[in-house]
């Protein structure tokens, strides 16, 4: 059976969560050098499949002290009167996204998004309710190591003015039909053009997957 590069890296996922499940439960020395030494392989197999080096995967992967579990992006759709998008331009790739990131430690999900736009773009919001949960794994994103829920919030804008964070280059408004190139590690035309519908349905269901 042939396979893809996402779907090889899906399975390298796969063999690396099971050897630090191993590496947590292991009762020997014999199975923890066993489980250490599959969870190298992965990450050999990792870096190979998705092009990021070895050390940088090393140096991301600390040894897991408990279950592993995926790892939580956070994103804001912002829309203004005119119904165009609130995105911002990253200075790492010179592509827009919407505003958002990893969810840190001890902030809810409504925090971490809120403060994420206020980062990035220079704008204070709310949160009006949430609009996807995305398993990066079900989208065509380009490959990379790690395993990503997207949680996707409706917001609305309740002050500040465009400022673009240090990690940005940029901030503006789009209109849904004419979107700049975007950062599609981050988000997708498929995913903006659906975040976009469920945005204009009042009380439409969260989209799951």
């Amino acid at each position: 059976m042939d396979l893809n590069a996402e779907e090889q890296l899906n399975l390298v996922k796969r063999l690396k969560s099971i050897a630090d499940i191993g590496l947590v439960y292991a009762e020997s020395d014999y199975s923890e050098e066993r489980y250490q030494e599959v969870r190298q392989i992965s990450l050999q197999l990792m870096a190979q499949i998705s092009g990021t080096e070895l050390k940088t995967l090393d140096n991301f992967f600390l040894p897991e002290k408990d279950y592993p579990t995926v790892k939580v992006d956070v994103r804001g759709f912002v829309l203004n009167e005119q119904n165009e998008i609130l995105m911002a331009k990253e200075r790492l790739d010179n592509k827009w996204t919407i505003p958002g990131g990893w969810a840190d430690v001890g902030d809810t999900p409504s925090e971490a998004v809120l403060k994420e736009i206020k980062e990035e773009t220079g704008y204070e919001a709310e949160v009006c309710r949430l609009l996807a949960i995305y398993d990066k794994r079900c989208h065509p994103h380009p490959p990379q190591p790690f395993y990503i829920y997207k949680l996707i919030f409706l917001c609305n804008i309740t002050g500040g003015a465009p400022k673009h964070g240090y990690d940005m280059e940029a901030v503006g408004f789009f209109k849904i039909n004419e979107l700049p190139e975007l950062s599609k590690d981050r988000i997708l035309s498929s995913q903006l053009q659906q975040l976009y519908e469920l945005a204009k349905q009042e009380g439409s269901k969260v989209h799951i997957d």
